[in-house]
């Protein structure tokens, strides 16, 4: 899913690029002991409680940081795409955690390489994958928008904290923020358009079957749909003990 290679981070890509199953590189929180479930396909994933639509998410958010030792900017930009989702697509169902859980095995939560989430939700420096050049389990995408995202003129490379490809950033960007931009490496905006990502074609992510099959479009491996069920089993249980 993962590996990093000099100073280019690479993550999980979505829509599939990446069709290996590299492990993970080491990376600030790699060490949460996150492992694939045992679980089978369309297994629904943990369910927490649908965030009220009058949270205080900057207070919601500190505790569950604190809890599970996440990045509070990073959390609370998965509260605010829940909560949007719930209201303008309420039957896809999708929770903070399934956000969580992807963000974890994407990039751990923007905290992938040297790249951390500044205070305005971007990460700095901006996470860009490798070329998609058909090697190293990759599958070749010539370049679909002319660097602008990527610096890339040749090649695509997936972008930012949730890993997005340009073409299909292009589809489902998001101003999660409200600031007029659609930014991949802006967590508020990545977060949220995961969660149309995830949400596209009716999905209801309630169910096992819903769930799995959003997931899947992001990277088409069930060993990859284990890790992001076992995060968010992790964030939707108690905190870890000593943590």
């Amino acid at each position: 899913m993962a590996m990093l290679l000099g100073l280019v981070v690479v993550v999980g890509l979505v829509l599939a690029s990446r069709i290996d199953n590299a492990e993970l590189p080491p990376a600030r929180g790699a060490g949460d002991g996150i492992v694939e479930a045992d679980v089978a396909p369309d297994t629904p994933a943990p369910q927490p409680p649908a965030l009220d639509p009058g949270t205080d998410l900057a207070a919601w958010a500190g505790g569950v940081a604190e809890a599970q030792g996440l990045p509070e900017r990073v959390v609370r930009a998965y509260g605010a795409a829940e909560l949007a989702l719930r209201a303008e697509n309420p039957d896809c169902r999708l929770s903070w955690a399934t956000l969580a859980g992807i963000g974890r095995v994407e990039s751990h939560h923007g905290q992938i390489g040297q790249a951390d989430v500044d205070s305005d939700g971007v990460a700095r420096p901006s996470i860009i994958g490798v070329p998609l050049d058909g090697t190293e389990g990759t599958r070749e995408i010539l370049d679909t928008d002319g660097g602008l995202l990527d610096g890339d003129t040749l090649l695509d490379r997936a972008v930012g904290p949730m890993q997005f490809l340009p073409t299909t950033w292009e589809r489902f960007g998001a101003d999660g923020n409200g600031d007029g931009v659609n930014d991949p490496q802006q967590i508020d905006d990545a977060a949220l358009a995961a969660g149309n990502y995830l949400c596209a074609g009716g999905r209801d992510t309630g169910t096992g079957p819903g769930w799995w099959a959003g997931v899947l479009t992001y990277n088409n491996s069930n060993a990859y749909g284990r890790l992001v069920w076992a995060a968010v089993e992790r964030y939707t249980g108690p905190p870890p003990s000593g943590g």
